[in-house]
């Protein structure tokens, strides 16, 4: 079966491909943390303190990996990437001291920038042009399982065998599983697109997107921040979790509240694939960005009530889940497909060097103006990403504005059978 010009079948390897790379790359590392710590006698802000170090790493990295994408195509960037994230997986696990490790997790952390959801997504978009969007949808719904599998995944592992095998088991999984579908996905040719997925050349849709002139430049600019914001609440509160909900006086439902967010997440986007086919990626930003500061603010007005928890964990989540989506298809949206994998870098990189000083910054707030005050100035902070995403969509458009994902299939439609006619194999885009 087709969605939008790929295979059903190449998503779903690309979902295994996300749930194994964001499994064994990121959402293992807090299961990990504790026994590694213990063996090299690191206490867990020094484990913590290497894992911003190494996240900084690969956001400064991000954009040399989407300027790749576009030049050599994202399935072949993400073949080579799952080698090499299986080879500082490897270099992890024969790590005998805390500054080999060290390096190996920065090594693992660049790795992942060539594997993950921006790689993923320039691929689906070189794959079918400008009708990715429903596609980045589905892969989304599947890659949200990867918390899902991975933590008692992981936890279950750490049962059987000490962590360094756990992650030889990680690096093979990377080896032999993801980088076999990435190379199937670079050998991959349908019916509705003629060329590769690793080519440049995709004959569907509209190259440039909807702003034009220096509504380009401003939209770009406004989307790096409302990302870099939004990377920066979520992984603060995240990986913060723990301390915030005892401090507001709920720690015995903490296992409720955390156990929430996933489905929600997962939630979100299926939503999103039933109901949002018409809804445009700019008016899904400020939707989803306004889940954000409105569950904090649930949290922190009605703490210690389990029933406002429950309501700040499903609103978080939704907007958590909706943001990976959005994350994709906004820059498809309104800048085209265009050089595409190389604006996700940047954009990739400004949300994950956010995300890797975050928790520090909000660890700092709680302590100096108490958790309350704290989760009240990361809701403040969110509205900066919601003005960002509302001045996105108030942006002039070109004189034909970007339409619904159906009237897109319809113009993809006619341009293939015009190519069809005249024997041109369509547009090429370059850096």
């Amino acid at each position: 079966m087709m969605r939008n010009g790929i295979p059903a079948l190449a998503i779903w390897a690309l979902g295994v491909t996300q749930v194994i790379g964001y499994g064994t790359l990121y959402y293992s590392f807090s299961v990990l943390a504790p026994p590694i710590g213990r063996e090299f006698g690191w206490s867990s802000e020094w484990i913590y303190a290497a894992l911003t170090v190494a996240l900084l790493a690969g956001g400064l990295l991000a954009p040399l990996a989407g300027h790749l994408a576009d030049r050599f195509g994202a399935a072949l960037v993400m073949a080579f990437g799952s080698i090499g994230a299986a080879a500082t997986l490897a270099l992890a696990a024969l790590s005998t001291n805390g500054i080999a490790y060290s390096a190996a997790l920065v090594a693992t952390e660049i790795a992942s920038s060539f594997v993950l959801y921006s790689a993923a997504f320039a691929a689906l978009v070189q794959a079918s042009g400008q009708n990715a969007q429903r596609s980045i949808t589905h892969l989304t719904l599947i890659a949200g399982f990867a918390s899902t599998i991975f933590w008692p995944f992981t936890t279950l592992l750490l049962g059987w065998m000490d962590w360094h095998s756990v992650y030889l088991v990680f690096a093979a999984l990377n080896l032999l599983v993801c980088a076999p579908l990435h190379l199937w996905l670079v050998r991959l040719r349908t019916a509705q697109v003629t060329e590769v997925v690793t080519s440049l050349k995709v004959d569907e849709g509209p190259v440039t997107g909807s702003l034009r002139g220096q509504g380009r430049t401003m939209g770009f600019a406004l989307m790096i921040i409302g990302f870099a914001v939004e990377g920066f609440i979520i992984s603060a509160t995240l990986m913060q979790i723990i301390p915030l909900l005892s401090g507001l006086g709920l720690q015995d439902n903490m296992w409720l509240v955390t156990t929430l967010f996933g489905p929600a997440q997962v939630l979100s986007r299926l939503t999103n694939m039933v109901l949002g086919n018409n809804l445009l990626s700019s008016r899904l930003a400020v939707i989803a960005a306004s889940f954000l500061p409105l569950g904090l603010a649930t949290v922190a007005f009605s703490a210690p009530s389990l029933l406002g928890a429950v309501l700040f964990a499903i609103l978080f989540g939704l907007g958590s889940g909706l943001i990976s989506i959005v994350s994709g298809s906004l820059p498809l949206q309104l800048l085209g497909r265009e050089n595409y994998g190389t604006r996700l870098g940047w954009i990739s990189s400004a949300r994950q060097i956010a995300s890797a000083v975050s928790p520090f910054c909000l660890a700092l707030l709680m302590s100096r103006f108490g958790v309350a005050g704290g989760v009240w100035a990361m809701s403040g902070l969110g509205l900066v990403a919601v003005t960002a995403f509302a001045a996105i969509a108030m942006l002039p458009r070109a004189s034909v504005p970007a339409r619904p994902l159906a009237d897109d299939e319809q113009e993809a439609s006619m341009l293939r059978s015009s190519v069809g006619s005249s024997g041109s194999t369509g547009s090429t885009s370059r850096p």
